[in-house]
């Protein structure tokens, strides 16, 4: 990747959870694959300032122009210009089985080996776990996104500040390197325990996300997208879980 500037489209499979940003206010790491199966790192994307064809979900494609970032060696991270991003599709789920089956590796250490920074296996033996967060770290939350939702400038649309999950949520699960546990920052966990809190209820909320997690998903096909940090790239994270049927049939006409 040169400076210059250039231009991609992704499928998107990695939304994580917003983090505040000094810089840049309130940010989301986001990641996709071409259709090529290369990953892409989108950074900075101030993803609740997107609105109409810029806003995006899971699967969504988006094209987009980005340049090399200054601090950031990783070989899939872009820096992308934010008011760029189009969302152009969307893929069926026959296009998913078949374009992320083909990046799927045995553990994130095989991906590190190969120089990659960003993930997708299939994990085996999967519990979902969660741990009820204190006051204390709620409060510290709290603060941070009430800072975040503050900053930007004057031509940005005013945030209400997120209210962060009460738990945290992770998975203890297996790959070709061991056993593991992880703690899950993919967004969209968190905003099923939102969306279906309203509706059931805490205790049944939680349980309904056992059930998806312990059960469901596993049964279907479930896939985990990790990333690496930048300044630890041996510390990986669960960005994404994802289910994904496995050993999709050949497409007769592909």
């Amino acid at each position: 990747m040169s400076g210059s500037l250039q231009s991609s489209q992704v499928a998107i499979l990695i939304k994580a959870l917003p983090q505040p940003s000094k810089k840049y206010g309130e940010t989301v790491c986001c990641a996709g694959l071409t259709d090529g199966g290369e990953w892409k790192r989108l950074f900075p994307v101030r993803y609740r300032h997107l609105a109409g064809d810029q806003s995006f979900q899971r699967w969504d494609r988006i094209s987009f122009n980005y340049r090399a970032p200054h601090q950031d060696s990783r070989r899939e991270s872009c820096h992308i210009f934010e008011d760029s991003i189009r969302k152009v599709g969307k893929l069926t789920e026959r296009e998913r089985e078949l374009l992320l089956n083909r990046v799927i590796v045995g553990s994130a250490k095989d991906a590190e080996k190969s120089g990659s920074s960003l993930a997708l296996i299939r994990p085996k033996n999967t519990v979902f776990k969660y741990r009820r967060k204190t006051e204390a770290q709620l409060r510290k939350e709290r603060e941070a996104y009430i800072r975040s939702a503050s900053q930007g400038s004057f031509f940005d649309k005013a945030l209400a500040a997120l209210e962060p999950s009460p738990f945290r949520f992770g998975f203890s699960f297996e790959d070709d390197m061991g056993s593991h546990a992880y703690q899950c920052g993919d967004w969209e966990v968190h905003a099923m325990y939102y969306r279906w809190v309203r509706r059931y209820g805490e205790q049944q909320t939680l349980k309904r996300m056992e059930e998806t997690f312990n059960d469901r998903y596993p049964k279907a096909g479930m896939a985990f997208a990790l990333g690496n940090m930048a300044k630890r790239p041996h510390t990986w994270q669960l960005l994404g879980v994802i289910r994904l049927a496995e050993d999709p049939q050949p497409d007769l006409f592909a």
